[in-house]
């Protein structure tokens, strides 16, 4: 930017823009801070601004162009305004807040939850256990006041409540992960949670059916006058896939012909595209719905012509029917994969097939692989296990090698 003595004789031959450039700015030296910029568009007309310091920064006020304000005029309207500038208290700085100062239920409430409600499905989940137990506790405090020792008073406390060692677990890794969430986002100088014990109580229920129970369920599924949902299981126990899967899927995702079907990343729960191989009965159940080039989705009320949202009422008088009182639909999913590993198929192939996104999920079924793995190394050893049959000799026998 030239800082020169502007004068009518350059005001009259001096204001083009260089060739090389597609703007330049000439400051008058008279009158610091006036400027006058050119622009190399064909039809653009110099035009004057003032340029000073606000709060620190640099800002700009257009004066006009140079069509409308002569030199004379535009360092007059400079000085003035220069002067009321000069006259005119600097707004105050506002003081930056102590970190940790914020409440738990300001941080919640305005940056926890918008958050999650992008990139979290379960947050409804978060929402509940906040509200019921951690907000009462909790919620008032300021965000440095939340301390370890009062947050395993409450984990305790949740137990004596009647609530399981995984559910009170639940509400601590919450409040640690918030806190992280709080020193990422430079509102909270440390987590003072982190590594808090847990209760680690392993509650995990895999409902395993025998061959009987699985006579008795596929009877029911095979005969009952419900139709849809009897197909729904059966799909279930064909692919191994999650309930909420099966229904959210649409015909434009399977390939009949190909026997697979992908499941989009908004309908996994890993969040990831997935890929599941369809055996003989998952294709004969796609056969049996005649929904295919009648309805978008594979699973559809007909009486409604919607999806399916939930089979539960449905499926609680099915497995009464097949005496399996206590089976959920989830528990088609295990078993799945139960028949899988039993059959020899690597914990590998099952994470891909069920779309396990931690190793660790598909390491429960390690204990039915070896047992598979121990089956076929008795198979090898049948003669040994041959029980061997000694013939005792006669007495005369006996009698006679001894003479």
């Amino acid at each position: 930017m030239p800082v020169l003595n502007l004068t009518p004789a350059f005001m009259a031959t001096g204001l083009v823009c260089p060739p090389e450039k597609k703007r330049i700015e000439y400051c008058d030296t008279d009158v610091p801070g006036l400027l006058i910029e050119c622009r190399s568009a064909p039809h653009a007309v110099p035009t004057w601004y003032l340029r000073y310091k606000a709060n620190g920064k640099t800002a700009y006020t257009r004066l006009g162009n140079v069509q409308d304000l002569g030199l004379a005029q535009a360092r007059k309207q400079a000085i003035t305004l220069k002067a009321q500038h000069t006259l005119t208290p600097k707004q105050a700085v506002e003081a930056k807040a102590p970190m940790g100062t914020m409440t738990l239920d300001e941080f919640m409430r305005e940056h926890y939850f918008p958050h999650v409600k992008v990139h979290k499905r379960s947050w409804k989940r978060d929402d509940q256990l906040y509200r019921i137990r951690i907000a009462p506790k909790f919620g008032q405090l300021a965000l440095s006041e939340i301390n370890r020792r009062d947050v395993q008073v409450f984990q305790n406390s949740l137990l004596k409540e009647g609530l399981s060692p995984a559910s009170a677990d639940h509400h601590v890794k919450l409040l640690r992960r918030l806190c992280n969430l709080a020193v990422e986002w430079e509102l909270l100088e440390k987590n003072v949670l982190k590594g808090i014990p847990l209760y680690m109580v392993d509650n995990q229920v895999e409902n395993y059916l025998s061959e009987d129970q699985m006579t008795r369920l596929m009877e029911v599924l095979r005969t009952d006058a419900n139709r849809p949902v009897c197909l729904i299981m059966i799909y279930l126990l064909s692919t191994g896939c999650r309930l909420n899967e099966a229904l959210k899927a649409e015909w434009k995702q399977v390939d009949i012909a190909n026997r697979v079907w992908r499941i989009p990343a908004t309908n996994s729960k890993s969040k990831r595209i997935r890929s599941v191989p369809l055996n003989d009965s998952a294709i004969w159940v796609l056969e049996q719905l005649g929904t295919q080039e009648r309805y978008m989705h594979v699973f559809v009320n007909k009486r409604t012509g919607t999806r399916y949202t939930s089979i539960s009422r449905a499926w609680h008088r099915l497995r009464k029917l097949a005496g399996l009182p206590n089976m959920r639909a989830h528990d088609a999913r295990h078993d799945a994969a139960s028949r899988m590993s039993s059959a020899g198929v690597s914990l590998y192939q099952i994470a891909e097939v069920l779309g396990h996104s931690d190793p660790k999920v598909t390491m429960r079924y390690a204990h039915l692989s070896a047992r598979a793995l121990k089956d076929a190394a008795n198979a090898a050893s049948v003669i040994v296990r041959k029980p061997v049959v000694v013939v005792q000799p006669e007495p005369a026998e006996v009698e006679a090698k001894a003479a």
